[in-house]
């Protein structure tokens, strides 16, 4: 299992009552999933040198409680489902302190090589056994 994404609230990702805008939340997601990629050795950069690209398709965010700055969060990313072209995750944003969730997500996106779907099952077999061996767990 690895490491949850720590972040800790600067002062320009709130609004004049010290608190989170609700887009900055969208932005830790992606934070959360670069952190996993390259927790697993995949990062972008590496897949982007093999002419991956992962493009979000969807994104969604339920608000639960506030975040002010200068707190920290974890974000508990998770891959929810995974067929080699397709990859759905799920995020859940906890103050570090208090364990409050803060508000839950999911992400879908693909994967693209040369501007076409691509099936890493078939192509890059490591990669796509990588993603098969966190499916459902969190990470």
């Amino acid at each position: 299992m690895m490491k949850p994404y720590q972040h800790k609230v600067q002062y320009y990702e709130t609004d004049q009552m010290s608190i989170v805008h609700h887009s900055n939340y969208i932005r830790w997601f992606e934070e959360a999933r670069c952190d996993i990629l390259e927790q697993l050795g995949i990062g972008y950069a590496k897949l982007e040198a093999l002419g991956i690209m992962i493009p979000v398709l969807s994104v969604s965010c339920e608000y639960k409680t506030m975040t002010r700055f200068g707190d920290t969060v974890i974000i508990i990313g998770k891959v929810l489902y995974y067929d080699g072209v397709r990859l759905k995750m799920s995020y859940e944003v906890k103050d570090a302190n208090t364990g409050e969730i803060r508000c839950t997500g999911e992400s879908s996106h693909c994967f693209l090589h040369a501007g076409g779907p691509i099936s890493l099952k078939r192509k890059y077999s490591q990669i796509d056994t990588l993603f098969r061996d966190c499916l459902c767990e969190g990470v």
